[in-house]
């Protein structure tokens, strides 16, 4: 049950979390439009809307939403694909609409149906994506890749890119991710964001390199927001979505593409930032969705990004002490007065700055040990993942989930194929006898592996099969026991005895043994030859 607690119940805490959160989502909104595409005025919006809107309407205490990374991928290619930004956006408001409708007919249980594999390759996807994306920015280049194939291309991407490297723009970013990674490890002063420590860096050496005409940067490698000379200028910056794009198939491709993704990402998010509660509560799914969902139309027709809950705030809000909405929300209100008053100070920011954050987040995302970690879970875990990575990575996030999808659902149903029974041979003094066990399911797509097994039982043996573990039975795997019974295993010399049988699968089990039969069978015990599965059996009957 969910535990009440009281907005102002934690004042301190909150506004000193709120305020954490805020310097390290200043430099990913930017980043995150970056790498989407869009205007990087649309990224602070969406943090915005995602702090002060749905940090509001949310049933959850302590996450924090904004723009994703998870959404990069499927941002980037749709802006490319509509051809307008405001065109885009009219995705993003119908895809609120449609989280709003999950919310409301209680579908939050929706992500539960993905299988983990498919939601690992996604990310992972993204993560090589964001990469892709930010390494022309690392190195002062001023094109960017939109798919794999540009990424190989000399004249759009990474090759130009080493052709025309900006030293400066190299060594900001090289400084800049090692703050990343190591800055947490210096004591006593990793209470200050690493991203926010990278940025400060980033503004005071492009300002050292602006005397040297090698090192300095142009003002297209810094972020460029509008400066607003007043209220009028200020509310003038918000972008309206194109409406007349309503009858566009793309529009409604995109935002079902926008509503499913930006659903199972925040409902895995909010549910991991449930497990890091330290007060241990629950956030109602459906809830959530509507907050989603009113957040995302909110965000649409003022010219934001998609949001999500994102579980890198959520957990920096816990880990700084946040426990109420307040954090959140006055993350929100941090974010508008920032975009407000002090648009001047984030146009100093270089965009290797940028690019050092996302290529660090892209890293952790698709990093090495994520594969061997699938790779040892068997194929029937990597198989699906890596056919979902290499199909987003090539075509778009939509298709590269449904073939990863597809893969998953035929990993299972081979693998239930193999597991239609366990059995167990053993040898007695009269002959051997085989006892198949049947599972709990048997299904058609069983019916090939036991009649296999049934038609390479040697002659001259026993063979119990126990259906007393079964829950169902497919007709025509009944039919094909009635079949090796009535017909096949008397031509082999073969006793059958059937047991555990229901009545409704219409099949008669064997009367009991007499005595004397009972004694015939058990007596005279010589040892177990043999057990394990289906393939197990198939390899000790062709042994044999």
């Amino acid at each position: 049950m969910n535990k009440q607690t009281s907005i102002f119940s934690n004042i301190k805490g909150d506004l000193s979390s709120g305020l954490v959160v805020f310097l390290i989502a200043v430099p990913l909104c930017l980043g995150i439009a970056l790498a989407s595409g869009a205007p990087l005025f649309s990224g602070m919006i969406a943090g915005i809307v995602g702090g002060l809107v749905i940090g509001f309407l949310s049933g959850s205490q302590l996450s924090v939403s904004g723009p994703a990374a998870g959404l990069t991928a499927v941002v980037l290619s749709s802006i490319t694909k509509l051809g307008a930004f405001d065109i885009f956006l009219l995705s993003v408001v119908i895809a609120g609409a449609i989280q709003l409708v999950f919310g409301l007919i209680k579908a939050g249980t929706v992500a539960n149906y993905f299988p983990s594999n498919v939601i690992t390759g996604m990310l992972t996807a993204i993560g090589i994506i964001i990469i892709m994306k930010q390494l022309p920015y690392a190195f002062g280049y001023d094109k960017s890749s939109d798919s794999v194939y540009e990424f190989v291309d000399a004249e759009n991407t990474l090759l130009a890119a080493i052709n025309h490297i900006s030293l400066g723009a190299t060594i900001i970013t090289v400084i800049s991710i090692l703050i990343i990674l190591y800055w947490s490890k210096v004591p006593k002063v990793s209470v200050v964001p690493a991203p926010l420590v990278a940025v400060i860096t980033g503004i005071i050496l492009n300002k050292a390199f602006s005397a040297s005409a090698v090192l300095a940067l142009g003002e297209k490698h810094l972020v460029r927001l509008p400066v607003p000379q007043g209220l009028n200028d200020f509310l003038g910056q918000f972008t309206l979505p194109n409406f007349a794009a309503i009858t566009n198939k793309e529009v409604w491709i995109t935002a079902v593409t926008v509503a499913i993704v930006a659903s199972i990402e925040t409902l895995l998010n909010v549910e991991a930032t449930d497990k890091l509660d330290p007060m241990k509560r629950y956030t109602s799914p459906n809830r959530e969705l509507k907050a989603q969902g009113i957040g995302n139309i909110i965000s649409g027709l003022i010219g934001g990004l998609p949001i999500t809950s994102v579980i890198v705030r959520s957990s920096a809000n816990i880990n700084a002490g946040g426990r109420t909405k307040l954090a959140t929300m006055s993350h929100g209100a941090l974010l508008l007065i920032c975009t407000a008053l002090i648009a001047p100070f984030l146009n100093m920011i270089p965009l290797a700055t940028l690019a050092a954050v996302l290529l660090v987040t892209g890293y952790k995302l698709c990093k090495i040990s994520i594969f061997k970690e699938m790779f040892k879970n068997g194929k029937y875990q990597w198989a699906p993942f890596v056919v979902t990575v290499v199909a987003i990575v090539f075509t778009d996030l939509l298709i590269g989930i449904a073939l990863g999808m597809v893969v998953s659902v035929m990993a299972i149903l081979r693998g239930n194929m193999k597991s239609s029974y366990f059995f167990k041979k053993e040898k007695y003094q009269h002959g051997d006898s085989i006892k198949l066990e049947l599972a709990q399911e048997v299904s058609f797509l069983n019916k090939a592996s036991i009649l296999l097994t049934l038609d390479h039982l040697p002659g001259n043996t026993t063979v119990i099969i126990d259906a007393t573990k079964t829950a169902y039975i497919d007709f025509d795997v009944l039919q094909t026991i009635r079949e090796f019974k009535e017909i096949k295993a008397p031509q082999k010399n073969i006793q059958v005895v059937l047991t555990g049988f229901k009545e409704v699968y219409n099949i008669q089990n064997s009367p009991n043994l007499t005595a004397e039969q009972q004694a015939k069978l058990t007596n005279g015990h010589v040892h177990t030859i043999a057990s394990g599965n289906h393939n197990d059996l198939l390899k000790e009957l062709q042994l044999n």
